[in-house]
């Protein structure tokens, strides 16, 4: 099948469609976009003006720059117990996203399978498709907080299952897997013969004294794991278009050779930026900064949450809440295109992230504090005051 033809099968986002809809609609308070509402540092935005200041300008290595891929490889070992070799086995990307498509390119053959835990994040799909697989949705449950286990992946393996995903900290629930968790999944992947691909986007980002574990760093894993990773929730650097990827050599050569004829090579002078970042302290105290922050809008959308009636699992990650709505009698959308015309407040449909993902809403609190409170107040008040079926759906 023709990659024209398999755009076909890949549908707008709907993430983009809320979005759309909440265009135009004054006062609107969006809780649905996935992007850190900080600013990037202001001394990695100086380092990023050095580096133009300095003229590095030009094109670079297709893998990245050397500097940032042995910056990368300090921070994977220090902090995720993952030892690399920076010449061979890490690559720069144009963003986390281009790592999964180029990724999937490097081995899938067509329509092999692809096990997604769902609800998942709304790229992880189609980009197996467009790299010519198959996407499997593996449900997981809310009455196990959302986390995959081995007992969910044995019933939707087949022969022709060829790779797993795995998100923790998990958008958009928020679950995090425990090292038992991942263990699991480990011998589940090596029983099978599987390639994992690990998404940790969200890796400084957990509560309550979790920790966060890279599956690459069970012993015997890293020859079959691809980690997916960036600079954009970490440092806020959405804007940045940075991520990077840390994989066997092979995979490695491969996505080096696509992203040769893709965008050639990511821009220059924000990877010498990102590079001075991972080894300046300011940017660490930054992302606790954060985190703290994140903290504690968590708590209170959490509270609220459950307090006006739409029971919610406390998230131990990310920066997302997902609060069952199935109660009120509403479809995901229902629920979420009232809000948005009758409180003015914008979520996510948990349908946008996979059939798992019906009856619930995907709800992000990096937004400000005075914000969030706003917004619970006007869902409540919608609650409170209004018949939740039939009339009130589209007004």
């Amino acid at each position: 099948m023709a990659l024209s033809d398999r755009l076909e099968l890949v549908s707008v986002s709907g993430i983009r469609k809320l979005f759309d809809l909440a265009q135009g609609v004054e006062g609107v308070i969006s809780l649905g976009i996935g992007e850190p509402d900080f600013d990037t540092p202001e001394h990695i935005k100086e380092y990023a003006k050095e580096a133009l200041d300095e003229g590095l300008t030009h094109y670079g290595p297709n893998a990245g720059i050397r500097e940032l891929r042995e910056a990368i490889a300090e921070k994977l070992k220090k902090d995720n117990s993952i030892e690399v070799d920076p010449k061979s086995q890490i690559m720069i990307t144009v963003g986390a996203n281009q790592g999964l498509l180029m990724g999937f390119a490097t081995f899938l053959k067509d329509n092999e399978e692809v096990l997604i835990p769902s609800p998942a994040f709304v790229s992880y799909a189609p980009s197996v498709i467009l790299a010519g697989g198959k996407p499997v949705e593996v449900p997981t449950h809310e009455e196990n907080e959302f986390h995959l286990t081995v007992d969910d992946l044995k019933k939707y393996v087949t022969e022709k299952t060829r790779a797993l995903i795995i998100n923790s900290p998990n958008n958009p629930t928020g679950a995090v897997l425990t090292k038992k968790d991942l263990e699991g999944i480990a011998g589940f992947a090596v029983e099978h013969d599987l390639i994992v691909f690990s998404d940790e986007v969200y890796e400084y980002f957990v509560y309550d004294g979790v920790k966060n574990y890279s599956i690459a760093s069970l012993n015997g894993m890293f020859d079959r794991v691809i980690t997916i990773n960036g600079f954009s929730k970490t440092f806020a650097m959405t804007g940045w278009r940075l991520g990077f990827v840390a994989a066997p050599e092979w995979v490695i050569e491969r996505m080096t050779r696509f992203q040769m004829y893709n965008v050639t090579c990511p821009v220059t002078f924000t990877q010498y930026a990102a590079a001075k970042a991972l080894k300046d302290e300011r940017s660490w105290k930054a992302v606790e900064e954060m985190r703290k922050e994140y903290d504690r809008r968590r708590n209170l959308v959490w509270k609220r949450l459950n307090e006006i009636g739409l029971p919610t699992i406390k998230p131990k990650g990310a920066f997302y809440i997902f609060p069952r709505v199935k109660d009120t009698g509403l479809t995901s959308k229902e629920f979420s295109e009232l809000m948005i015309r009758k409180a003015k407040v914008v979520m996510v449909p948990g349908n946008a992230f996979g059939k798992a993902g019906e009856g619930y809403v995907r709800i992000s609190y990096a937004t400000a504090y005075e914000k969030l409170e706003e917004a619970m107040d006007r869902i409540e008040k919608i609650l409170k005051n209004k018949n939740l079926s039939g009339g009130d759906i589209g007004v």
